[in-house]
This record gives C-alpha cells, sequence and structure tokens, in this order.
C-alpha cells in the first residue's frame, strides 16, 4: 500500500491559440468552457471520499490563466467541498503571460492560489516568434513583475532551451533576466519535437536544425552551472529552487511515486500498482460523465518489476536520488548488491555517487538521467 500524501491535478484543456511545439491535449475552441467546468464538477463528487487528504493541488492545461478568476473561484470550492487536504496544501497554477493583469493576478491569489508558473519560455523575442507563443517580450517581463505585486510569494518561470539558432550565449541572457526577478522556482526544458507539432512537422521537413547531442550538452550543463552560481539548487533534471522548501511539492510527488489523482480531459492518475488515464477529447469527457461513468480511457495495472523500474527512472533524475534501504525494501531488490558492477562502472565514469545510502546522479549523471535507470 502506498502510504504517502496524495496530489490533485486538474487539466484545464482549453487554449487561445496552440504553440508550434505543444503537444498537450487542448482545444482552441473555448465554446466548451462551461459545459467541460460542470462536468470537472461532477467528476470531483465521482472521486469524493476515494483518497486520503492531499497535499498540493496543480491546475495546469491547455491554459488555466483563460477562465476567469470566478471560475477558478468555482473549481476551488468545488475541490474544497469534495476533497480533504492536510494543512497548509500547495495550490499552484500554470499561466501564460498575456493573460495576467495585475487585477487577475490579485483576484486570483485571494480565491487561494498560493504559486504561480508562468510560462515566459524565453526573454528573446525571435525565441518567442519560434516558438508560437502569443505573449510579447514585454508581456512576459510584466507578467512576473506583477505577479510579485499581486503578492505571490512562490513564483515558478517556465524556460526553453536548445532552440533553432539560439545560441550558449543568448540562452544565458535569457537566464540572467530571469534569476534578475528572483523567482523562488525555475524550471528549464530541452526544446523536444513531437512529430505531429506544426514545429516537428517543419524539422521533419528540413525547414531548419535544432542543437546537436554535443551542443545540447553544453545547453545543459552551462545552464546547471550559471543557476547554481546564482544560489539555485539544481535538484531535478530540468527544475531548480532557490531553497529547498521551494522546490515544486506537486512535481515532487510524481517522482517518489506518490498517489495522485488526475481530473479532466488526458488527465492521468496512478494509485497503488494502478494507473489509468482519461479521455483525451473533451466531447468524450463530457459525454461520458453526463451519462454518469468515470471517463476512463484506459487502465493499466503495474508488476512489481514495472513499479520498480519506474522508482528508479523517477528517482535517478532527482538530486536526492534513490535511498537503497528503501528500495531494498518495497520493490525487493538490494540495488547495492546486485547491481554491483554497473554501480561501480558508473562511479567510476564519474555519473553517479553513493553516498549515505543514497545512489544518486552527479551534475554529468543529470544530462544522461534517461539512461541511468538502465542499470
Amino acid at each position: 500500500m502506498n502510504l504517502k500524501t496524495p496530489a490533485l491535478y486538474i487539466h484545464i484543456p482549453f487554449c487561445f491559440s496552440k504553440c508550434h511545439y505543444c503537444d498537450f491535449y487542448s482545444s482552441t475552441s473555448i465554446s466548451a468552457v462551461p459545459d467541460f467546468l460542470k462536468a470537472l464538477i461532477k467528476e470531483m463528487e465521482m472521486y469524493r471520499n476515494r483518497f486520503n487528504p492531499f497535499s498540493t493541488v496543480y491546475i495546469g492545461g491547455g491554459t488555466p490563466s483563460l477562465l476567469s478568476p470566478q471560475q477558478l473561484r468555482d473549481v476551488l470550492t468545488s475541490i474544497q467541498k469534495n476533497f480533504d487536504f492536510i494543512s497548509d496544501p500547495e495550490i499552484t497554477i500554470e499561466t501564460n503571460p498575456a493573460d495576467l493583469s495585475r487585477s487577475y493576478l490579485e483576484l486570483i491569489h485571494e480565491v487561494g492560489i498560493n504559486r504561480i508558473n508562468i510560462g515566459v519560455q524565453s526573454f528573446d523575442q525571435k525565441v518567442l516568434n519560434f516558438l508560437g507563443r502569443r505573449h510579447s517580450l514585454t508581456q512576459g517581463i510584466s507578467a512576473v513583475e506583477a505577479s510579485r505585486k499581486a503578492g505571490f510569494h512562490n513564483i515558478g518561470l517556465d524556460l526553453i532551451y536548445g532552440v533553432s539558432g539560439q545560441s550558449i550565449d543568448s540562452w544565458l541572457d535569457t537566464l540572467k533576466q530571469a534569476v534578475a526577478f528572483s523567482p523562488e522556482h525555475l524550471s528549464c526544458y530541452q526544446l523536444t519535437l513531437e512529430p505531429k507539432t506544426p514545429l516537428g512537422k517543419r524539422y521533419q521537413a528540413g525547414e531548419f536544425f535544432i542543437p546537436g547531442d554535443e551542443l545540447q550538452y553544453e545547453f545543459f550543463m552551462k545552464t546547471s552551472q550559471f543557476l547554481e552560481d546564482a544560489g539555485y539548487i539544481h535538484y531535478e533534471v530540468s527544475n531548480f529552487a532557490r531553497e529547498t522548501e521551494l522546490a515544486s511539492r506537486h512535481n515532487q510527488k510524481y517522482w517518489d511515486h506518490s498517489p495522485y489523482l488526475g481530473l479532466g480531459p488526458a488527465a492521468h492518475s496512478f494509485h497503488d500498482n494502478r494507473r489509468w488515464w482519461n479521455h483525451r477529447s473533451v466531447e468524450q469527457y463530457i459525454t461520458a460523465i453526463n451519462a454518469g461513468n468515470l471517463p476512463v480511457e484506459e487502465t493499466e495495472i503495474l508488476t512489481m518489476e514495472q513499479l520498480r523500474l519506474e522508482a528508479l527512472y523517477l528517482g535517478l533524475r532527482t538530486k536526492k536520488g534513490v535511498c537503497l534501504e528503501d528500495f531494498k525494501n518495497q520493490y525487493d531488490c538490494d540495488l547495492f548488491t546486485e547491481k554491483k558492477k554497473m554501480l561501480d562502472k558508473l562511479q567510476k565514469d564519474g555519473l553517479i555517487s553513493i553516498q549515505d545510502g543514497h545512489l544518486s546522479p552527479t551534475p554529468t549523471g543529470f544530462a544522461v538521467a534517461d539512461s541511468l535507470s538502465l542499470i
């Protein structure tokens, strides 16, 4: 049984426009928002009393900031009505800078949201244009400044690197601008080109190039070095926090195999050894709920071997790493003895360290974290 405190994720599947690189499920037809919100509240009622008290809420998307403050208030009121929480839960919302006026920010802060993630992506207008972002450089700067003035004391900025034509120096300029705002959290993602996205199709047609492996590695290492020099903790492959307490409590749930409930189209859930996910369609989602059914598209039961591999994969993406004793007790696998030869090699290559009973990636190991779990 999983005794860890669960997390609640709410997927708002609407955007005013679709970014050229985005493969997350969302619709640019916002006429269905009112019907979706009614269905979302019904889905909450269906899951009442099924989970232990939650400690985090993450409202993601899509673009949750296209909802009005009143709509967000209704969502949060329904969450509180249907679910229990431990004291002082972390409540995060993802936002687009184009939506963030000072008055809007003050209103969403008043309804109980205490952490804001701003999808700045870049402080370079050329990069924003290439990515198809609907906000401008000026709006990005204004959004961060207005969030602080509106009373947010836990601000996270999302940034993207490895863009076509982007130099290390121009990326470092974006990082310097970001750090100048003293955000509590920074997420720095390497651009991933999914085949069915507009950018993915253009790349496959040979319209542009992206940095090769060596340059991507340099981007990664320079990012880590710059932000750590600026006082940030590189606590997960793509994530940095000003203090340990400011690391995303919600995202850490995913990395340590805590249970989580995902509501809304395409949202995933996990509890004990079961994972399930909802229909990737607003229409199917609403139809299922209005018929009195959970909008689940599929469920899978994970074997102990699958859980073990996932725990290793996720754990080695974090600075904390994997506690060898806990891993042995939970998954009946003594990594230190069963994988000693491989662990010795990874240590010799400078990719991992083993200290105080923890198996952790080094900064170099972070850069190849996905392959470390193959031990």
